[in-house]
This record gives C-alpha cells, structure tokens and sequence, in this order.
C-alpha cells in the first residue's frame, strides 16, 4: 500500500533547443499567462484551449507529441485512442494525482501519462485550517453569526495541543502537514509506509483508535480505495474528527455519515468527497445535485466542506505550469518525466 507521495525531482534536461508544441487543454485564464509567460524559458510553444479535453477538439493536439491537461474532468478511453491515433504520444495532467485518467489504457494505446509536483505547503496550510475550524466548531459560529445569532455554543472547542493528531501518509504533503503540527505542541502518530526518523510510527489502526483528528494524505489507488471503511471508522477513538484533503474515495462515506449522525464521531472536514465530479467547480446552486450522499454530508452541522480547492493558491499554479512545461519538455528530449 503506498501512503506517501513521490518526492518531486523537476529538472530540465533538454537535447534540442528547438521549440517544442504542446496543447494545453482545460485552460483557465489564469493558468493561460503563466503558461504563455514561461514557455519561452523552456523552448515550449504552447497552443492554449480553454475547453477540457474531449473527442470533439482532439483536432487541436495534431502535430503536437505532447498534451497538458487539468484534474477537473475525466479524460475518456474514446479521447484517449483518438489522441494516440493523431500522434501524442505524453499526457501530463496538471495535478499530483491522475485518477482521472486510465493510465493502463492510455499506455495501450502508445500514451505515456505523467503527473506534475507542486508546492506542498497549499495543502498542507489549508489542512491545518480545517483542523482548527473542525475542533472549534466554526461552521455553527460562523452561520449563527451570519444571522446575527452571536450566542455561545453549547460545546466548547479545543486546542491542538492536548490532541493526538494521527496523520495518514507522510510524503511531501503529510510531511508539511507534520512540520506544522510540531508548532501546536500536540502529540503526533504517523501511519506511513516507510520508516521516517523523529516521529512516532504506529499502524493504522493503532493510529485510528489513538487519534483525535484523523487526517488523510496518501494517494488513492486500489489498496487505498475506502481506507477508512465500515470496520475502521467503528474502531476510531470516540468523538474524534477526520479530515480529508486528499482524495474522497479514500472514505466510505456511506459509512462515515452513521458514525456522525450518531456522535460516534465528532465531526468531518472534508475538502474532497465521493462523487465530486461534475458538481464541484461549477455553480450549482439552481441545479439539482444527484449525490445523496453529499446532500446528507451538508444538512450534518458539524462537518464542514469545500469544494476541493486546498491546492489552489498562486504559488501552486506557477509551480503546477512550470512542472508542466519541464515535463513535455522532457519526455520530448528523451528524458524521464516527473516522477519518473
């Protein structure tokens, strides 16, 4: 079971400096600048879709052996042939993870998928809001004083430091979130699948029977799909709080909803959930959303959600395009994109 993300190791190595074409698809306008920007530093000549990717604007990627691509929508096996069949030969999605691609289907098809690094501290940084708004109740402050209820709650909040944090996966990302933790002065559990020096290594389920908070950063593959099932959330210390800023599979939500309506757990913070796609990202606000499960997730008062955006800041973005553009570049050149 692997439970930490690869270590980044972006560096450009070139063999030609002749200008490489890419297309980028799912462009923000955001995005679109710093890809226009940088590309030139990396012999890149980037042609810019603001559409995600799909079997009606493939047309854009001939002539191109390399495809950029965002996290926010699935690529198709259909897209994904039709690419192979104009020539690309090198997928790079524009996240750590790429669950959103068939990546053994791709390589069948002559596609390499690649994956990019970015900052871990985003991540890392919201996570830590999300404990400390989890643990002090700030959901029901924050709606109460909204409509000028400024009452006290009836439940105290507390602090980090007389916790057990238990943390779930320990590469760049968990890694950043236990640096974090150490300036709380809580006691620290790690649940990780190699040995790590300084800190207090338990198994997972010794983690989740010791932890006040639970907080996932391992990757999702199939030995992590549902990590927290049925049987394990039941073994979680009572009136603890999970927090998931990773991927929504790695929860059974069908099983975390009982243990929270029933105050066997204290509350969730989760930034990811199941069956996100297609909901998140979009203003959904007149349009009826067909994910029971995530209508019961926000009549729970005390989970709090967000609609995956823990990686979004501006440091992240820049590194995201740079990784992006140094990747293309080097499978181009011959070279192993990141990670390799």
């Amino acid at each position: 079971m692997s439970l930490g993300e690869p270590t980044s190791t972006t560096t450009l190595r070139t063999r030609s400096p002749a200008a490489l074409g890419i297309t980028v698809y799912g462009c923000g306008r955001d995005e679109a600048g710093l890809f226009r920007a940088m590309a030139p530093r990396f012999g890149v000549r980037p042609r810019i879709v603001e559409a995600p990717i799909s079997e009606a604007n493939i047309e854009l990627a001939f002539g191109n052996r390399c495809v950029s691509v965002d996290h926010k929508t699935r690529v198709s096996n259909r897209a994904l042939l039709a690419l192979g069949r104009s020539g690309v030969e090198y997928v790079s999605t524009r996240s750590v993870g790429c669950n959103h691609i068939d990546a053994a289907y791709a390589a069948s098809v002559g596609i390499t998928v690649g994956t990019v690094g970015y900052s871990p501290d985003s991540v890392a940084d919201y996570t830590l809001m999300l404990m400390l708004m989890a643990v002090r109740h700030a959901r029901s402050i924050v709606r109460g004083a909204d409509v000028h209820d400024y009452r006290l709650g009836a439940v105290r909040g507390r602090e980090l430091r007389d916790l057990t944090v238990g943390v779930v996966g320990a590469g760049r990302i968990g890694g950043a979130v236990i640096d974090r933790l150490r300036g709380f002065g809580c006691r620290i559990v790690v649940h990780n699948n190699r040995p790590l020096d300084a800190v207090e290594q338990v198994s997972l389920d010794e983690l989740l029977g010791l932890s006040d908070i639970v907080t996932l950063h391992t990757p999702l593959t199939a030995d992590t799909h549902h990590l927290l099932n049925r049987r394990r959330i039941a073994g979680m210390r009572r009136g603890a709080f999970v927090v998931n800023t990773g991927r929504g599979p790695l929860i059974d939500t069908a099983a975390l909803i009982p243990a929270l309506e029933s105050g066997a757990l204290g509350g969730a913070a989760l930034d990811v959930v199941e069956g996100e796609e297609g909901i998140f990202y979009a203003d959904r606000r007149n349009t009826p959303i067909d994910n029971e499960l995530l209508l019961r997730l926000h009549r729970l008062p005390n989970v709090l959600i967000s609609p995956h955006t823990a990686y979004y800041t501006d440091h992240a973005l820049s590194d995201t395009v740079e990784n992006s553009l140094i990747n293309c570049r080097n499978f181009a050149g011959g070279n192993a994109p990141w990670p390799g």
